[in-house]
């Protein structure tokens, strides 16, 4: 019985070309975006999920206020907190190695600069498996390495890499004790070489006033992860950490201090402060992959039940001679279900095809693998969403057909006037303008961010890290100048596209006792770096090129406001460090962080011991001979290191690459989307147009022109659109207005946008319509009547 539903529904497709090319191609189709923006969605969602105690490892954050809310926290509270904290079943901490990034073996150099310094129980607390070495014990002493399996094989090729030795452009000798697996893509921390953090507990410099680093309490410089009991309250575990900390180091900026315990599984999608990032972004696509299938599938009821008069007589031959409502339910629905397989099989080729493509322009590496459990679980729920969706309805709507009335051309269960359907293509039209508002105000935000002043002047710059021109800067900036293509040079200890590196260690004149806690952003300069930049001062003069320069200070005026500050400003008394000076100079706010974040107050001092970054401006023309100009300088100070640059304009793409790709992925399947719309749409006109030939016949003979017929088959679809533009808009705005909220700068949100949105899918359901319309209107009405 089963082969004769498969034998009749594959004729019925054979015999009916038109319909059957629309739905297999608009679900095929549909189903392809869809599987791809769920595997997007699971990727994003599988981060850090493969650790085995992924559920109960925590990353600390020291909370001092609601605005105040840092990522790193002092090396003693993962050792007081595995001591004290009866919930902590064991704690880690992870720091960037910078010391060493070029190592040696056999006369043989090699560059890694990603690495990391980790406790021991890093590697029984998250799951990245040693091939080489003991997991429970993976360094033997303070210079012991692990490297991964692919930095094995580049240092080493074939030969054994345990008990190798490597020498550091630190000058120091270290031993491989352990070989891990690469970090998995998914993974949040991604390392090729971990350091043992023992190490940096005995080099520490006793001579500070916290005479060992697991006593220090006010060095911010530290990942901290801890592995809590299972069942243990993370919120109360915070607690006590909180009470550990300020009793240990009772200041006043530490007066209010708490602990935030993120979990693991939420670093990639979540703010520190747990508010969502990501995680909005993947609830949209997750959004946006239900309507893409939701369009096809509301394509295929709307031609299935519009066509359902052309099937009346067939239903009721069946019925007369026997078949009952089961045997006609399972004929329809095996119709859907072989129509559903074809698509998904053809879905799977398209994916094939266009996934190379997709990895790119999503900044993906996903293997499209169509017999993982994975896949398989997504082919599986949109195969079954799809077959409750379009499958069920029409075969329950066709098999209840009464006999006599079907023979007579009288339909009941779906309406005269079609207005199920009617409510599907507002349903489906609503959300293709949803789509292409969202796109618009994307694109805008992304405009508007490239675009935006930032304070300071990016084109034409390059910078890098000067490693050992640090100590020749002056004889290297004495040699770059006499590039004529070169217009500046200078350099910073922090990174002027994305500094974070705050302090509380501040006093001014006036400071009040309720600005115990005040966060700055600290950024050590040379001397002309705003005049090299391109930023502004709106008071003082800054930095003059005296001895003096070393104790005076310039702040943002955000720094100025939040301070409360008051006039006049410049010759203020400032402590910072210990260092004791005065302001000397207010710069205009300038954006030194993504735009995600407002801009912060900002403390920049000169300081010549604390060099990172050399910036140097060309000509733009002269660039070229600019890079091999430096270059040769480098050779001369870093001849081990290989010269590594990026331009401003480039690096400031970078900050914003996840937000572009977001972007891209979004233009894609909207416009998809409405493609699909589209091609219901065409399908409905054309069956609409089939079904009136008789009455446009008549109307022709009756003088109706060209014009009279199209207005005559387009106006009630072109009418739904329009309701369904009054439904979007309100909903698009309300989403919208809820995504730009993620930023601190934002474009305006204006109606402008929607009414824009609006003429679009307008004159893209005119012209779908219109083709077919004007077709039917240039008939013969002879032919139609003769064949009627």
């Amino acid at each position: 019985m089963l082969k004769n539903y498969f034998k009749i529904a594959l004729r019925s497709l054979r015999k009916n070309k038109t319909y059957s090319f629309i739905n297999i191609t608009g679900l095929a189709v549909s189903l392809a975006v869809s599987i791809l923006l769920l595997l997007w969605v699971s990727d994003e969602l599988s981060f850090d999920r493969f650790n085995v105690n992924a559920a109960n490892i925590y990353k600390l954050a020291p909370k001092f206020n609601d605005q105040n809310i840092w990522n790193s926290t002092p090396a003693p509270i993962a050792v007081y907190a595995k001591k004290e904290v009866p919930e902590v079943e064991d704690a880690c901490r992870v720091t960037y190695n910078g010391p060493a990034s070029i190592f040696e073996y056999n006369g043989r150099k090699f560059t890694e600069q990603h690495s990391s310094m980790a406790d021991a129980s890093f590697f029984n607390m998250f799951t990245y498996p040693l091939i080489e070495g003991n997991q429970q014990h993976p360094f033997i002493d303070a210079h012991s390495i692990v490297l991964s399996e692919t930095t094995a094989k580049t240092f080493f090729g074939d030969e054994d890499p345990m008990g190798k030795i490597l020498k550091g452009d630190d000058k120091k000798m270290y031993r491989v004790t352990g070989v891990m697996k690469n970090m998995p893509a998914n993974s949040s921390m991604h390392y090729n070489i971990i350091f043992n953090f023992q190490q940096l507990e005995q080099e520490y410099d006793t001579t500070n006033s916290f005479k060992t680093l697991n006593t220090n309490w006010d060095q911010y410089s530290y990942e901290t992860y801890v592995l809590l009991k299972p069942k243990a309250s993370p919120v109360l575990a915070a607690q006590k950490m909180g009470i550990i900390h300020r009793h240990n180091y009772d200041i006043e900026p530490n007066k209010h201090l708490t602990y935030l315990l993120n979990p693991l599984t939420k670093i990639h999608l979540y703010a520190i402060d747990g508010k969502e990032q990501g995680m909005m972004v993947v609830r949209v696509f997750f959004i946006v992959a239900v309507i893409v299938l939701l369009i096809a599938c509301i394509n295929y009821v709307n031609l299935i039940t519009a066509r359902a008069m052309k099937r009346g007589k067939e239903i009721s031959l069946r019925k007369i001679v026997g078949a009952g409502k089961p045997e006609l339910f399972m004929q329809f629905l095996c119709e859907s279900l072989l129509t559903f397989l074809i698509a998904l099989v053809l879905a799977t080729v398209i994916i094939y095809l266009v996934m190379p493509l997709y990895n790119n322009i999503s900044g993906k590496n996903i293997v499209f693998q169509p017999w993982s459990p994975n896949v398989l679980a997504v082919y599986g729920l949109t195969l079954l969403a799809t077959l409750l969706l379009a499958g069920i309805y029409p075969a329950i709507t066709l098999s209840s057909f009464k006999p006599l009335e079907a023979m007579k051309g009288k339909i009941s269960g779906i309406g005269s006037k079609g207005s199920f359907r009617k409510i599907l293509v507002v349903v489906q039209f609503s959300f293709s303008i949803m789509l292409i508002t969202s796109t618009i105000i994307i694109g805008k935000q992304l405009k508007y961010i490239r675009e935006k002043n930032l304070g300071y002047n990016k084109q034409n710059v390059f910078s890098f890290q000067m490693h050992n021109m640090n100590g020749h800067y002056d004889a290297a900036v004495a040699e770059l100048l006499k590039e004529p293509g070169i217009l500046g040079v200078t350099e910073s200890g922090a990174d002027i596209i994305n500094s974070s590196s705050a302090s509380t260690d501040l006093d001014w004149d006036g400071k009040r006792t309720d600005q115990q806690s005040f966060t700055i952003i600290q950024m050590p300069i040379e001397r002309n770096f705003l005049q090299v930049m391109g930023m502004q001062l709106v008071e003082g003069n800054g930095f003059t090129g005296s001895p003096a320069d070393s104790a005076n200070f310039i702040l943002n005026e955000t720094a100025v406001g939040a301070a409360d500050i008051k006039e006049p400003v410049i010759g203020k008394r400032l402590t910072f460090h210990g260092v004791k000076g005065i302001i000397a100079g207010v710069v205009k706010d300038f954006h030194f962080q993504d735009m995600h974040q407002k801009i912060q107050s900002l403390l920049m001092q000169y300081d010549k011991n604390w060099r990172g970054k050399m910036y140097i401006r060309t000509t733009g023309k002269d660039a070229s001979r600019a890079l091999a100009a430096t270059e040769s300088v480098w050779k001369k100070y870093n001849g081990d290191f290989t010269f590594d640059y990026t331009f401003l304009d480039s690096q400031f793409d970078d900050l914003y690459k996840t937000d572009i790709h977001v972007g891209q992925l979004f233009n894609c399947f909207a416009t998809i989307t409405i493609l699909i719309s589209c091609l219901g749409l065409f399908g409905l006109v054309t069956f609409t147009a089939e079904s009136k030939v008789k009455e446009i016949g008549v109307r022709k003979v009756l003088g109706a022109g060209v014009p009279q017929i199209v207005t005559l088959l387009s106006k009630d679809f072109l009418i739904l659109v329009l309701i369904a533009a009054a439904i979007a808009f309100p909903v698009a705005w309300y989403g919208l207005h809820n995504f730009l909220q993620g930023y601190a700068y934002r474009t305006n949100l204006s109606w402008g946008v929607f009414a824009l949105a609006g003429m679009i899918t307008m004159l893209i359901a005119l012209f779908t319509v219109s083709f077919k319309c004007v077709q039917a209107a240039l008939a013969n009405p002879v032919t139609a009547m003769k064949n009627e």
